[in-house]
């Protein structure tokens, strides 16, 4: 059931810089995976959720992340050029309308992409939301999180030295992109880290160091970097102030009631705003392989 049949694969142009890639499987209802980070690539794992006896889903690689080329370039990456590749991509898929399945960042993309396109939009899955306003970027990474996790905070936090003039995020940047090799590869590993360790319920250092050798988070740590130091390049509250373009769209939420990263209090603002949304309160934080979060995914797609 879960075999990969029908594997369309490869890489689409879509300027003179940048090259997405993309992976189709499966035959039926048709569904776009728009993974996180900004940076963290889709993998396997993220097929488990989908049958695809029933299910024709489109997986790809958002600008600079994981296979997509050139790898960790942030020039010409901002979120209206992920949402003009969407529609590229689409384009050259000849998909008309379709599903939309995010989670984390993704959700925010999904949201955006929603907003300027709802008559291409089915309807809506969106797993761990975030709204990519100043708030939840400042919850994440501007101190939100010091009481309740202080240890991983002032791992993250002391890595910036008290005089900087820059903010956490464009510190971090500034050593990922123009600092010695050295300074490169902590700074991209001690982003990834922190993320990491606050982003599952009860997760250890073991399995913190585990997941990291499992993925290309270069790419994560760059780009969420560089886009949470410029406020995912929308406006604030772009994605609250434009839910009425998304009242047609069914919309189904789920977010873990313990999620360090995106508090479960916004997911509640965003869905008091949304008429046209159910939401699930799992027992369970930010990761999408956390039980209860992985079995309502699976539950929602297969209903």
């Amino acid at each position: 059931m879960k075999q990969n049949y029908n594997l369309e694969k490869g890489y689409l142009k879509v300027n003179e810089i940048h090259e997405i890639y993309y992976e189709v499987c499966g035959v039926g209802e048709p569904y776009l995976f728009v993974h996180g980070g900004p940076g963290a690539g889709f993998s396997e794992k993220d097929k488990r959720f989908f049958d695809f006896e029933k299910h024709k889903v489109v997986f790809f690689d958002q600008r600079g992340a994981s296979k997509s080329k050139p790898f960790t370039s942030i020039e010409q990456n901002t979120t209206q050029d992920l949402v003009d590749d969407i529609n590229l991509l689409l384009s050259y898929l000849k998909i008309e309308r379709i599903n939309i399945f995010g989670g984390s960042w993704g959700t925010a993309l999904s949201l955006v992409f929603a907003i300027q396109n709802p008559e291409k939009v089915k309807s809506l899955l969106l797993r761990g939301l975030f709204l990519a306003n100043k708030t939840t970027i400042d919850h994440f990474v501007g101190g939100g999180l010091k009481k309740e996790y202080p240890k991983e905070w002032n791992r993250f936090i002391n890595n910036v030295p008290a005089n900087s003039t820059l903010t956490i995020s464009a510190y971090y940047l500034d050593q990922m992109l123009n600092g010695t090799l050295e300074n490169k590869e902590f700074y991209c590993y001690e982003w990834a880290y922190y993320e990491i360790s606050i982003f599952k319920k009860g997760i250890q250092e073991n399995e913190i160091d585990t997941i990291l050798k499992e993925f290309p988070y270069y790419s994560l740590s760059i780009m969420e970097a560089h886009y949470l130091s410029n406020n995912c390049f929308l406006e604030d509250n772009y994605i609250l102030n434009n839910c009425k373009v998304l009242e047609t769209i069914p919309t189904i939420i789920i977010h873990g009631k313990n999620d360090a990263i995106c508090p479960v209090e916004y997911t509640e603002e965003f869905h008091r705003h949304l008429e046209n949304s159910t939401l699930y309160i799992e027992d369970a934080g930010h990761s999408d392989s956390e039980p209860e979060i992985e079995k309502r995914i699976i539950t929602v797609l297969n209903d």
